[in-house]
Order: C-alpha cells, then sequence, then structure tokens
C-alpha cells in the first residue's frame, strides 16, 4: 500500500512540474533571428542545371523557445530557388517555397538547404548571362531578410538521345565505329553521339556543355575557336574518329588570369570546390586513324586523361600540341600509344600517373616542355615521364613495338617523386631516345637502375644535362611552374624548334631558359 502511495505522491509531482516547465512552449517571434550570412551568393550555374545544395544556419539566441511564423521566397511560387528547412520540405502547394510556423529551441540553431534551377530563356533576356536574384524573408510583419544571388550562363548542350526499344524501354544512344580498322562498324557502349555538320564549329559566344561522348566522323574537322569554352559532364568526352581531325587553337591572351583568348576544356562543375579537382570527366580521345590534330594555346583540366592518341606513329601531322597547360589529371597528362606527338612549349602537371606517357613505341618531339607532378592526393606509382615500346594484351601476352624516337630538348622534367623518368623497354623492339639540355630529377643512390640505358655519361643518349636540381617553380600546387631568374634551368637551353617565344608569348633568350617558361624576376 505504501509503494502505490508514493507512486501517486511521485506521479502528481511529475505532472505538476511538467505543467509548469515551458521547455516546449513555443512563443511566436520575429525580428530576433541571427543568421550565418547576410547574402547567400550560389556560384555560377549553366542554364537548366541543377546548383550545388548551400547552406543558411539561422541562430535563435534568446532564452525563449520561439515560432516563426512564415519562412518564404520573396518570389514566392514563381522563384527559382528550393528550400529545405531541417529536412521539411514546405507547405502544400508551396512545396520548397514557403514554411509556417517552423519551432526553434532558445540558443539552438537550424539548417535551410538551398538549390536552384535555372532556365536562362524565360528570364526575358537576350543576355547570355544573367545575374538571378531572391530573397529568403522570414517572420510577417518584422521582416528579416537574407538575400540569394546566382549568375546563370547559357550555353550550347550536346547529348545523346534517348532511344526507345520496341518493348517500350529506353537506352541511351550509343556509338558505333570502325575501332580496328576493317572498314566495319563495331558496336560500342559509349555513350554519345557524333557531331552534326552545324556543329562542328564550337565559337566563344556560349559555352559548350557535353554530356556522353560528342565524336568528330570520318572526314570532318571539329574546329574549336579562340576564346571557346568546352564542359564535360562527368563520364564524358571528345573523340576524334579515323580520318577525323580537330582543330583547338587558340591565341594567346592578354590577361593572364582571364585568359579571354585561350580555349578552355573542363568539367561542368564551376563552384571554386571544383576548380582544381581531379577526374570530373574522361578525355579527349584521338583514335587511331585520326590525323592532323593542333592543340594550341589551350588549357586541359581536371579530366581522367587529358590527351589520350592512339596510333598513326609514321603520320608527322598526327597530333602537334603547343602552348597548351594540363593539369590535374586523376590518370595522365598525354597518353601516348604507338603515336605520334610533336610539342613545344607545353606544362604539365598534378596527374595520378605519369603526366607524360608515351607508351607502346611511336615517335615523339617534345621541345621546351615543363613535365612536372606535384600529385598529392594520393600515392603514385608512375614517374612524370614514362617510356616503354610495348603494350599487354588480354592474355597478358608481351606485345611490342619499336619506339622509333623519343626526343626531349630543353625541357624540366621535375616532381615531388623519385626518380620522375622510367625507361621500361623490352628487348623485341626499337627503344630509341635522346635527351637535349633537360634538367631531370633522378636520384638513384641504391645503383637500382642498372640499364645502360641509365648511363648518363653516354652522351648518344643524354647531352649537356643537369640532374637533380630543384628548377625552384613558383607554386607547384597552384599549378605556378614559372622559374626565377636565378633558377638552375635558366639559361641552360640550346637552339630547337620551331617557336621562337615561351608558352607567355615573350622572346626567348639565347641562350633560352629550359621548360616552357622564361625565367621571370617575382618580385615584379
Amino acid at each position: 500500500m505504501k509503494r502505490y502511495f508514493y507512486f501517486s505522491v511521485f506521479f502528481c509531482f511529475l505532472m505538476l512540474w511538467s505543467s509548469c516547465r515551458k521547455d516546449f512552449d513555443f512563443t511566436p517571434t520575429e525580428g530576433s533571428l541571427r543568421f550565418s550570412k547576410d547574402t547567400v551568393y550560389l556560384d555560377t550555374v549553366f542554364s537548366n542545371i541543377g546548383s550545388s545544395t548551400y547552406t543558411l544556419k539561422v541562430y535563435n539566441t534568446t532564452d525563449n523557445n520561439i515560432s516563426i511564423p512564415k519562412i518564404k521566397l520573396q518570389k514566392g511560387q514563381n522563384s527559382n530557388y528550393r528550400l529545405n528547412v531541417d529536412g521539411m520540405t514546405g507547405d502544400t502547394p508551396l512545396t520548397g517555397k514557403e514554411f509556417t510556423n517552423v519551432e526553434l529551441l532558445a540558443k539552438d540553431s537550424m539548417y535551410i538547404f538551398i538549390e536552384t534551377t535555372i532556365d536562362i530563356q524565360s528570364l526575358a533576356t537576350n543576355s547570355t548571362q544573367f545575374l538571378y536574384t531572391d530573397a529568403i524573408e522570414f517572420g510577417q510583419s518584422n521582416l528579416q531578410k537574407v538575400e540569394l544571388v546566382t549568375l546563370v550562363k547559357d550555353a550550347v548542350f550536346i547529348y545523346p538521345q534517348q532511344l526507345t526499344n520496341p518493348d517500350g524501354s529506353t537506352v541511351i544512344e550509343t556509338l558505333n565505329f570502325d575501332i580496328d580498322g576493317d572498314g566495319i562498324e563495331d558496336e560500342t557502349n559509349i555513350q554519345g553521339r557524333f557531331l552534326e555538320d552545324n556543329e562542328l564549329i564550337f565559337t566563344n559566344e556560349k559555352p559548350y556543355v557535353i554530356y556522353g561522348y560528342a565524336a568528330v566522323d570520318s572526314g570532318k574537322t571539329l574546329t574549336i575557336e579562340a576564346g571557346a569554352r568546352v564542359h564535360f559532364h562527368a563520364n564524358s568526352g571528345l573523340l576524334v574518329t579515323s580520318n577525323a581531325s580537330i582543330h583547338a587553337n587558340g591565341l594567346l591572351s592578354s590577361d593572364t588570369e582571364l585568359m579571354e583568348n585561350e580555349i578552355i576544356f573542363e568539367g561542368d562543375r564551376l563552384e571554386p570546390s571544383f576548380a582544381e579537382v581531379p577526374g570530373q570527366w574522361q578525355t579527349i580521345w584521338l583514335f587511331e586513324g585520326s590525323t592532323n590534330n593542333t592543340f594550341n594555346h589551350t588549357t586541359i583540366k581536371n579530366g581522367t586523361v587529358g590527351l589520350l592518341v592512339d596510333g598513326n606513329q609514321d603520320d608527322a601531322s598526327k597530333l602537334g600540341v603547343s602552348n597548351t597547360q594540363i593539369y590535374n589529371s586523376s590518370n595522365f597528362g598525354i597518353l601516348g600509344r604507338a603515336t605520334n606527338i610533336t610539342a613545344e612549349n607545353v606544362v604539365i602537371n598534378k596527374s595520378g600517373q605519369s603526366s607524360f606517357a608515351a607508351t607502346f613505341g611511336g615517335h615523339y618531339d617534345i621541345v621546351h616542355a615543363t613535365i612536372a607532378n606535384y600529385w598529392t592526393n594520393s600515392f603514385r606509382q608512375f614517374p612524370s615521364l614514362l617510356l616503354n615500346n610495348f603494350t599487354v594484351d588480354l592474355d597478358q601476352n608481351i606485345i611490342p613495338n619499336d619506339l622509333s624516337s623519343a626526343t626531349f630538348t630543353n625541357c624540366i622534367i621535375y616532381g615531388n617523386d623519385n626518380p620522375e623518368v622510367l625507361l621500361d623497354p623490352v628487348s623485341e623492339a626499337d627503344f630509341n631516345f635522346k635527351f637535349n639540355n633537360c634538367l631531370i630529377y633522378f636520384n638513384d643512390p641504391n645503383n637500382n637502375f642498372t640499364s645502360p640505358y641509365y648511363n648518363f655519361d653516354d652522351s648518344n643518349l643524354y647531352e649537356n644535362m643537369r640532374f637533380n636540381f630543384d628548377p625552384e617553380f613558383l607554386n607547384t600546387q597552384q599549378n605556378k611552374l614559372q622559374i626565377p631568374l636565378n633558377s638552375p634551368a635558366a639559361s641552360q637551353g640550346t637552339s630547337a624548334g620551331n617557336l621562337t617565344t615561351d608558352i607567355t608569348g615573350a622572346l626567348r633568350s639565347s641562350p633560352s631558359d629550359l621548360g616552357a617558361y622564361n625565367a621571370t624576376d617575382f618580385e615584379n
């Protein structure tokens, strides 16, 4: 009996105490909120492409639990923004636009998540870019506001079609072309489509956004004009098929920040946090049989393989690359396979494997290149420069092919690993290379590399070389690979190449400086 008496007393006390508590009483309050930002800038988006999710934190700094009568977008249902308030999607039918009686505990905070998708054609503007604004309003009679701002860019979108099968199922269009050169089209699972004739000139009027692979058909040439911007969605790229060409010919820019005349290939994520993220898209793939391909004053960044070049090792016009930068490739900057590449004033940095890989033999003539690799995302197994004369088939059989010639003149080959050059031949094929007036990082204190190809005193292979002298790059993590006036790479070059200027257009001195850049006075 006593037990029930104590239980009754405790229960009555609990009920009385809880009825007096105000912990969960919410008072309608306006004008007392604090915000993590007074303006939320949603980074640049392409027309009709959804943005990333941005956050705003809202604080209740009072000692009372409050109820916010209304949180809504100023433009209401017509707004191109969408909100999620602490997991709530909003009032029906104004989902994502308006929220009623939102509760917030004393001294607590909540998150508002903000997204947008904007059709620039609906904004009644003829401009190719437009600043879209709105505001989040808090309260009703005593309003507080947080502004929302987004720059919207119009673009030309290139994407494969969605096809309907006889059974009603749908598939994404795939590319079919002659892969093995036997004259018969081969089916592939590469999602994409061939460019139409009216799409074979990329201008600088609007950015281009590619979904899947955009392919250049046999007998066609894709011309990319100076100042063009080409963006790739994830798992996307460019294919140049047999007997087709690409001419990406930018011009020297007067503003080194804007690079207004440079052609830029990169991913379609425009947020600053994605500006240096590798592997956002696939590659620019020059198939065997493609010819007369040129890249001049271009930047290729954040891909898996910057340039993938196959076959035609006896075709001197296969690929010419000049005044070009390739950065942040998750695998290779340039990967050549039994091919022919001529390059001058080229800068490559930060590759998950090799920055330049000349594999399965071929012919390579590289002048005034800065081939660096300061990859920091994870451990890498390959050096900045890889040369070999074989490949391995699916059955693990080695297939040899002559490295007819690989000449590197006035180059810097350096990085944050050691060694930064790997020579990997098989005896069944020729392996011909020569380094002239190059600065190379190759330190072998334990004599692990005993092949005669590493005999640096052999003037038939190495001439006027400098080993293990730090070139003193300006900032490797920011891909600023300029060298100072007193760099060990300064005034170490020989007369070579077809260009009289460095990658910035500055006249080369005599003797010239190694790498793509003239030595510079960083102080001025």
